[in-house]
């Protein structure tokens, strides 16, 4: 009934969770069979995925577009496509642009990922837009969610990539600018130093590959990279005495 493209580090998540309430298919590119068992799911081909009910696309924002051209004339005509990308206005986009017309479309961000939902997913958070799906059916993936201890927030995909662009894509900026910086455990140290230093592990446990997607695909991202990097000059200004100002101690 489920079908999942893309056997990742989040795709491995997924397949764990919904194996227990449905059969679950995976197509990955290359061989994984013994992991994607040990899951409690099935390998096989990407044809016999397309098959499926509820066909989830989890591969990388940059191959996405590709591989909806790959799907689209496989996929049984009332599919219903779900994408995870943690941006939204590109992927739901070209869903629209590729898949066909009779295809239940839903644009999908699990706000949580292999490290923090490891043990249970209660009380995380899960962005739906929903792109093309009727009502009937949207409700019945919102209670399955919910059902789950999910938190499900309704937006569309700008407004999703408008503040994703700050609370991720930024975070995620800052945290790759400490790991560049050099920045490590320390003997003398403070609680908001730590709290940097975990920010760092958080953000490097994901793909180099998630980075660059995340920045390149939200078409909000560099506006607000810019921005922070604006407030630290300023910043910098007023250490160094508003221009001038500085007596050479700063």
């Amino acid at each position: 009934m489920i079908g999942i493209i893309g056997f990742g580090r989040f795709g491995r998540l997924m397949a764990g969770y919904m194996a227990g309430d449905f059969t679950v298919k995976v197509f990955n590119r290359s061989d994984k069979s013994a992991e994607i068992a040990e899951a409690g799911a099935i390998s096989t081909s990407l044809e016999e995925v397309c098959r499926q009910k509820v066909v989830i696309l989890s591969v990388p924002i940059s191959t996405m577009q590709k591989m909806l051209g790959q799907i689209a004339q496989l996929l049984r005509p009332d599919a219903m496509v779900v994408d995870v990308c943690s941006v939204k206005v590109y992927p739901t986009r070209w869903m629209l642009e590729t898949l066909p017309q009779s295809v239940s479309l839903l644009g999908t961000h699990p706000m949580f990922g292999p490290d923090s939902a490891a043990e249970s997913l209660h009380d995380r958070k899960i962005v739906l837009c929903n792109v093309r799906t009727d009502d009937t059916r949207y409700q019945e993936v919102k209670k399955y969610l919910t059902g789950k201890g999910l938190n499900v927030i309704d937006t569309t995909p700008e407004e999703h990539d408008r503040q994703i662009a700050v609370s991720l894509s930024l975070t995620h900026f800052i945290g790759r600018s400490l790991e560049e910086f050099g920045a490590h455990e320390l003997i003398i140290d403070t609680e908001g130093y730590k709290r940097l230093l975990h920010i760092l592990g958080v953000v490097t446990h994901d793909t180099w590959q998630l980075f660059m997607d995340m920045h390149r695909y939200n078409p909000y991202a560099r506006e607000n990279r810019q921005a922070f990097a604006a407030a630290m000059a300023r910043l910098e200004e007023k250490l160094r005495g508003q221009g001038g100002k500085s007596q050479g101690i700063v």
